[in-house]
């Protein structure tokens, strides 16, 4: 297994995302690690990500931003996280799509330096850092910043997985397709996640492939 970290930065202004823009523009508020981004079925975003400054301000912004459904702080000492229901732009619509397709996972967390770059680790095989690897775009840049043989500890290990792949798993793990005997079937998991059996067996495969050669070495 390889990882390549990268940073990736906007080719105009700070942010990528008008929300990020506005709370980067802003000196009462220091944006801080993203913990978890996704893209949701209906196209719509959600964010976990810290910040620290001044909350009442965050949370003017957020409320005031045509681009935010629905949000909510969690205070913590010095930083907070908001987990933020958003509407992607174009720009993040692609970039989800690529983490979401990709065998690649993306490790957290993200950092979000001052200029609004991220750096962000890529982990997985190598023959599928040859099509899913960003590369740059009239709307980012990207520079490699490291690169080398990953060795996830156990505890991490399903963190290693793609977005796709943990979905299948969970599934397969609620629906009892590991229990003995077992309780579902290749379709029984297509059916809860939306996707073909062969797609699912194939997901199935590659993760338990993952897993073994991990507990192998």
């Amino acid at each position: 297994m390889r990882y390549v970290t990268l940073r990736v930065s906007p080719t105009e202004g700070e942010a990528f995302h008008p929300l990020g823009r506005a709370l980067s523009a802003d000196e009462a508020v220091e944006r801080g690690n993203i913990h978890r981004v996704e893209m949701l079925d209906d196209g719509s975003g959600l964010l976990l990500a810290e910040a620290r400054g001044d909350v009442a301000r965050y949370r003017e912004i957020l409320t005031e931003s045509e681009y935010v459904y629905d949000f909510s702080i969690v205070e913590d000492d010095g930083w907070w996280y908001s987990y933020t229901h958003f509407e992607p732009n174009e720009d993040n619509r692609e970039m989800l799509e690529l983490q979401y397709e990709s065998e690649l996972a993306v490790e957290t967390p993200i950092e979000v330096q001052a200029d609004g770059a991220f750096v962000l680790t890529l982990v997985g095989p190598m023959g599928a850092f040859r099509e899913a690897t960003p590369t740059d775009t009239d709307a980012y840049t990207v520079e490699v910043l490291e690169t080398g043989e990953h060795h996830p500890e156990l505890g991490d290990l399903f963190l290693s997985l793609t977005e796709r792949q943990r979905e299948v798993l969970e599934a397969a793990t609620d629906l009892g397709y590991y229990d003995n005997p077992r309780q579902a079937t290749h379709e029984d998991i297509a059916a809860d996640v939306g996707a073909a059996p062969s797609t699912v067996g194939e997901h199935l495969r590659k993760i338990e492939s993952r897993v073994f050669a991990h507990l192998v070495r």
